[in-house]
């Protein structure tokens, strides 16, 4: 648990994947307790990982059981952002086009 005067989130992913997971599961796309067994076992296999990353591996892995985004969108989605970074000028925000 972090000190009071510490942030909860260290990067700004970490608090968009945390509330990408709140919003999935107040939408019903998945339960509390599947949530947690999902996170529990990426923390289990992927130990080295840090916590949020976890957390992405988990959300990545339900929203593709429960078919909400199959793994070839998924990685297409991923493909897309890092396309996206790699041709933003530091400091800016990057900006996905829609295909």
């Amino acid at each position: 648990m972090n000190p009071p005067d510490e942030p909860v989130f260290n990067e700004p992913w970490e608090a968009q994947a945390f509330a990408i997971a709140v919003s999935l599961e107040a939408k019903g796309a998945f339960t509390w307790p599947e949530w947690a067994q999902a996170l529990g076992h990426e923390i289990k296999v992927q130990g080295a990982r840090s916590y949020y990353e976890c957390w992405l591996a988990a959300l990545e892995k339900l929203v593709e059981e429960k078919r909400l985004l199959s793994e070839a969108e998924r990685l297409a989605r991923i493909d897309a952002w890092d396309r996206a970074a790699k041709a933003t000028p530091h400091g800016h925000p990057i900006e996905l086009k829609r295909a």
